[in-house]
């Protein structure tokens, strides 16, 4: 029979095996990606356009596609965004039948599967406004699928700030506007960045959206409505349905990643300034 002490020992052994396995993951499937991409990687591949379905040339027309529809996302998602997670921290109480009904809402609308805001997107943005498929297309939809997730992030970076500042503003006879926009969003900013990085993170790495509004075309676009193939649905084509397509769909992953980790480190250093 075990004593506690022997039982707390092996806990402990357990959960750092467990933390240890969790941790080696990144790593693994780096390398994983690594093996199978790295030597596909050069200038050239960065700067020309796909061939061959993508067997072989580049992926300059991806990554301007993709950084396009992130644009027309962000777009909209950061103003619209902050001015709602603004309502609900500042006007709206958190504990009031409005406040529960707005936040049950934004939750059940963060979990409804991608393939749902593509198909609205397509029904709405594509066909009823006319955009086809397009980037305009894809970025609005996608500005739809991370716009919960920003809102609800935000609203509680904001009503956690410290209830001092508020005090100290009423001291000072701070307006409210004032409140907000001097001493609200600058103590907060280290949350929004989270908050739009998260946003940034799930519209690149999103698939089942944006095959339903921005296409599959893998040319150069020209205007926000051409349509445009993104990196991760290029990843998707590659390892699905191009055979021989896992060396180019494994470099591109990691340019993707790449992106990530050059879009996180730069939002960051941003809001340590």
């Amino acid at each position: 029979m075990l004593n506690p002490a022997q039982v707390n020992n092996i806990m402990r052994v357990v959960i750092w095996l467990l933390a240890l396995a969790v941790s080696c993951l990144p790593f693994v499937m780096l390398f994983d990606l690594s093996s199978n991409g790295l030597q596909h990687l050069s200038l050239e591949f960065l700067f020309s356009n796909p061939a061959d379905s993508g067997r072989s040339g580049g992926i300059a027309s991806l990554l301007v596609a993709t950084l396009w529809i992130l644009v027309v996302c962000l777009i909209v998602v950061l103003p619209l965004g902050l001015s709602c997670a603004l309502f609900l921290s500042e006007i709206v109480d958190e504990d009031s039948k409005l406040g529960r009904l707005l936040g049950h809402t934004l939750d059940i609308l963060s979990g409804v599967p991608s393939i749902v805001y593509g198909l609205f997107g397509y029904a709405f943005f594509a066909e009823i406004l006319g955009l086809g498929f397009s980037i305009a297309s894809g970025g609005l939809s996608l500005a739809c699928m991370v716009l919960p997730y920003f809102v609800r992030m935000a609203e509680l970076t904001l009503r956690n700030s410290p209830q001092n500042y508020r005090q100290v503003a009423h001291a000072l006879n701070l307006s409210h506007r004032g409140f907000i926009w001097r001493v609200l969003i600058p103590s907060a900013k280290n949350g929004i960045v989270a908050s739009t990085i998260i946003a940034i993170g799930r519209s690149l790495a999103e698939t089942a959206v944006l095959i339903f509004t921005a296409g599959y075309v893998s040319r150069m676009p020209d205007s926000w409505l051409d349509s445009g193939r993104t990196l991760s649905v290029h990843i998707f084509d590659l390892a699905m349905n191009v055979p021989g397509g896992t060396a180019p769909a494994s470099a591109t992953a990691l340019v993707l990643i790449g992106m990530l980790i050059i879009i996180n480190l730069g939002a960051r250093k941003l809001s340590t300034q």
